[in-house]
């Protein structure tokens, strides 16, 4: 009788605390649709008389348990639930309420590869590491195709004894369907069921099974085991290996075929991730509407900060919204934002045009090919309609198109649904043109009829041919797989480029790897096109987007922490940053591959990434969990703001920290665009020595036209007790002087070397005010 009495007037205390919000519904208004919310909490205002969160949560914040959808507590504190707007916005008033954010959908970004960033069989950082053997990689992505000979354990030892994850069984997955190599699988649909839209059972599995390919095709690039005699019905044959073709593979499926990834199933699945146990995690999503949100307010910043600060490398794709400037997106300092470049293998396709005239393009059609026989060529957009010059669904007249190759425009709906609309229309052929935004850029695709894509100043050489000859026609000369192409790598035209748009002391993207024409692993559940009427089954796929150049880092960092257990996530990304290689296959400055010219650190960050060197880089930039807190300080965020992001109560200095003394392995050098004559910044760096114990670092630094670079001190001394050093790096520009290119930046770099190792930084030098 007394412990009840105990326990009511606990109670009444707690409620005249915390009074209970109108609970009678979640929906306040009967005619007024649920929405899905992330709700974050105070971890440290739970009444103690709640035995779970989830009793805390249903009983104070929700008056109906199931419309909470999922409960998060490793890197955020918090649910996420169906509510109404007004519920939604009546909750963000509770004092132990952080933040209330809405659902967001976003989208995913999407054998020759490994040797081209520098891995060699037996030697190297693949030899070192034992291909990164035991190290779990994380892929949060469309699920896996588990048959595939990527996903084989054959000769694998046991699952690692840290691992605490599970092998979620669902429509034709199974326990069975884990092994040694794909050490655990998970599936998050909460989310995703409460949106608008539905698990489709006729063309998606609710379950790890991957309906999409794009799961399959990520994880065996980071992860795949040695495949002989791979190749995507004949186009890149040879053997087929992820980066990393020791690691273990861990499947979050948080993206569903057609209708995209929500941030409550991302959250939830970083969550679970950490908590399974696994060390990188790759993540090839990003906003689909072009916005970056700050960080507070950002699924993926906050759960990615969550695993960082738990010693998990995160590597998240730059985005495809290039060449654009400021497109690239997943901006946070401690997620590794990775663009894609070309690779030195490519598949060739000439257009010849009846006047005789040779213009080149690419393809991985591998049907019935033409042989010479020439078709007469129509251009649709001829007439000024431009869903016709776009070859959208029902635009083409079969009268028009019927028999002959058709020239579309590239934009607006997918590359290959165009050929699925030329191919019903009656064509028998298809040139994909690019306009002036894509320039040059190409990627190959696997179309269901015969076409080729070619760039932009081919294409208008194609419409000029239409317009004055009396009978325009021509043929495609398919040439297949092409090894030793140069200059390569090449900024790709897609990849997301700076300047970061949400704070430009972070240079933004970190670096590129290979990301065009990418073979790896594919599922069974469709074609190579992705379309639903393709019914061709394939293995291997090639495909193009940063979604594949992130898991070759995510591999990369994989072997680093194999090589290496003890390095942080920002010692994994200095050695790749600074290592990362500027120049071509010819020797020469890599290029865009819009425009042809000289690509710039706005296109590459530090470069594209060489693992020749990352293994032993001599010395590394580390940041700690106070350094990004320190950093929040001081771009403006409140201690509230932080906790967002941090989960714990924070005290930013008196003294406001400066953004750009970050402890990151590139310098952005901002000056107020009203600034006039000599202007200074400087920025405080420290190094860790990670080779030998005795060495003598000089200093090396590239100015920009119109800025003069300093370091001081010029020499670094490192002995077996002094294992870092600090040094000011002087950034001084006058503005009568200061050439920025089209970009608005000006570039240079500093470096050290000890005569073995070359530990590069790049400087980016603009006048801009920041938001």
């Amino acid at each position: 009788m007394a412990t009840t009495s105990l326990l009511l007037l606990l109670f009444t205390l707690f409620l005249s605390k915390f009074p209970i919000l109108t609970l009678s519904d979640d929906n306040n208004d009967n005619h007024t649709p649920l929405k899905t919310y992330i709700v974050q909490t105070d971890n440290n205002s739970k009444p103690s008389i709640f035995p779970t969160h989830y009793n805390w949560y249903t009983t104070e914040f929700l008056s109906e348990p199931t419309h909470l959808l999922h409960i998060y507590d490793t890197v955020f504190h918090g649910f996420s639930a169906k509510l109404s707007p007004s519920r939604a916005a009546s909750l963000a008033d509770h004092p132990a309420i952080l933040a209330v954010m809405p659902d967001r959908r976003r989208e995913l970004h999407t054998t020759r590869s490994p040797q081209f960033i520098g891995l060699r069989n037996q030697r190297g950082l693949w030899s070192d590491s034992d291909y990164g053997s035991d190290v779990i990689i994380g892929v949060f992505d469309t699920g896996i195709w588990p048959e595939r000979r990527s996903f084989s354990d054959i000769n694998l030892g046991p699952v690692p004894a840290r691992w605490k994850g599970v092998c979620m069984p669902g429509d034709g997955f199974t326990a069975r369907n884990c092994n040694n190599k794909i050490i655990g699988a998970r599936y998050f649909s909460k989310g995703h069921d409460t949106s608008a839209f539905q698990v489709n059972k006729t063309v998606e599995f609710n379950s790890p099974r991957d309906a999409d390919g794009h799961g399959t095709h990520t994880a065996s690039t980071a992860a795949g085991r040695h495949a002989f005699k791979a190749s995507m019905q004949g186009y890149a044959p040879g053997i087929a290996k992820g980066v990393a073709p020791k690691a273990r593979i861990a499947v979050y499926k948080v993206c569903w075929k057609n209708a995209g990834c929500f941030d409550s199933d991302i959250l939830a699945a970083f969550d679970s991730a950490v908590v399974d146990g696994v060390d990188v995690i790759s993540i090839s999503i990003g906003g689909g509407d072009g916005i970056s949100s700050p960080y507070y307010l950002d699924p993926i910043a906050i759960g990615s900060y969550g695993a960082v600060s738990r010693g998990v490398f995160v590597a998240a794709s730059a985005g495809n919204d290039g060449p654009s400037g400021m497109s690239v997106t997943n901006l946070a300092p401690w997620l590794v934002t990775v663009g894609a470049g070309t690779i030195d293998r490519n598949f060739p396709a000439d257009v010849v045009l009846g006047d005789g005239k040779r213009l080149s393009g690419v393809s991985l059609y591998a049907g019935v090919p033409f042989k010479g026989k020439m078709h007469q060529l129509v251009y649709p957009g001829k007439s000024g309609v431009l869903t016709a010059s776009l070859c959208m669904d029902d635009s083409l007249d079969p009268d028009l198109v019927k028999g002959k190759i058709v020239i579309c425009d590239r934009g607006s709906n997918p590359r290959v649904a165009k050929g699925l609309v030329v191919k019903k229309a009656g064509g028998v052929g298809m040139i994909l043109a690019n306009g002036i935004s894509n320039g040059e850029g190409l990627v190959g695709d696997a179309h269901l009829l015969a076409a080729c894509a070619i760039g932009s100043d081919e294409g208008d050489a194609i419409k000029s041919y239409i317009a004055t000859a009396k009978n325009p026609t021509a043929t495609i000369d398919f040439k297949g797989t092409v090894i030793g192409i140069k200059p390569a790598p090449v900024v790709a035209s897609f990849s997301g480029r700076g300047p970061n748009g949400l704070n430009p002391e972070i240079l933004k993207p970190d670096l590129i790897a290979p990301g065009v024409n990418i073979l790896a692993a594919w599922t069974d559940a469709v074609g190579p096109t992705g379309l639903d009427s393709d019914s061709r089954k394939t293995e291997f796929n090639i495909l193009s987007g940063t979604s594949m150049s992130c898991p070759h880092v995510s591999g990369a960092a994989a072997l680093l922490k194999s090589a290496h257990p003890n390095w942080s996530p920002a010692m994994i990304r200095s050695a790749l940053m600074t290592t990362a290689t500027i120049t071509d296959n010819q020797n020469r400055p890599m290029t865009d591959e819009v425009t042809g010219n000289a690509s710039t650190p706005y296109d590459f960050g530090s470069g594209h990434v060489n693992l020749i060197s990352a293994l032993d880089p001599g010395l590394i930039y580390d940041i700690t969990n106070d350094d990004y807190v320190n950093y929040l300080c001081s771009i403006g965020y409140s201690a509230k703001l932080i906790q967002m992001i941090s989960r714990t109560a924070v005290r930013c200095p008196t003294k406001k920290p400066l953004p750009e003394n970050l402890n990151y392995p590139s310098v952005a050098a901002l000056f107020s665009s009203f600034s006039r004559g000599s202007i200074t910044k400087s920025f405080i760096r420290t190094v860790t020595n990670v080779g030998e114990p005795n060495a003598v670092y000089r200093g090396k630094t590239e100015s920009p036209k119109g800025v003069i670079v300093k370091l001081k001190p010029s020499k670094l001394v490192f002995t077996e007790k002094t294992k870092k050093q600090s040094f000011i790096v002087t950034v001084t520009a006058n503005t009568k002087n200061l050439v920025l290119g089209d970009s608005g930046g000006a570039f240079g770099s500093f470096s050290w070397s000890d005569g073995k190792h070359n530990v590069r930084s790049p400087i980016v030098v603009s006048q801009m005010d920041p938001l």
